[in-house]
């Protein structure tokens, strides 16, 4: 694989409970779609691998309202909240990285998942050979900050797939304070027509 290995895309939680509708329904959630299926696409035509985070969540956590959390019960493992929206196109090799499965965690970095056999998102991409990663999903203002700014704490390099996003925006502005945040950081920024993984 060479240096062909360093790249990877990340997928953060296109689950139907964040889309429109759902339960914790992002604005325009589901426009995020098409675009990254496009993306994959593109990704899987290099050989490059693709993970895809969601959230897992037991029926009683501390992420959740009733029991003094910020959030109305979402992605409850088993129901269709927490599956992936039907549009995905996941390659079947694909790698899912299960987080909020911890009943004592919020959990909205993607590197606080695990996938089947237990492993962290950090020790996956290294393993996998992964310096440099494009992050794409929802929501901007929590999952998709929250992983970039870790992968920064982790070694990694960043490019937020700005078309590809979408926020919750709980106090308006919260998106746009969230992108300056993780520019501030050292993440570069690209789009469909000018993305770059050669």
């Amino acid at each position: 694989m060479g240096d062909k290995a360093k790249k990877a895309l990340l997928v953060v939680d296109v689950q139907n409970d964040f889309c429109p509708d759902g339960a914790l329904g992002v604005p325009e959630g589901d426009r995020v779609v098409p675009i990254l299926n496009k993306y994959i696409e593109l990704f899987r035509k290099k050989g490059l691998p693709v993970y895809f985070t969601r959230d897992w969540h037991p029926p009683v956590t501390v992420h959740f309202k009733p029991y003094g959390g910020p959030w109305p019960p979402h992605c409850v493992q088993g129901t269709n909240g927490a599956e992936f929206h039907p549009a995905l196109e996941m390659p079947p090799e694909a790698v899912v990285m299960s987080k909020g499965d911890d009943p004592e965690q919020d959990s909205y970095s993607a590197f606080s998942g695990h996938d089947e056999k237990g492993r962290g998102l950090a020790e996956v991409l290294k393993s996998d050979g992964i310096t440099h990663f494009y992050i794409g999903g929802l929501a901007t203002d929590y999952c998709v900050r929250q992983s970039a700014l870790d992968a920064f704490r982790e070694g990694f390099e960043v490019t937020v797939l700005i078309d590809a996003i979408r926020g919750v925006d709980v106090t308006p502005g919260d998106s746009k304070r969230a992108i300056e945040e993780i520019k501030s950081k050292g993440a570069k920024f690209a789009t469909l027509e000018d993305i770059d993984i050669e």
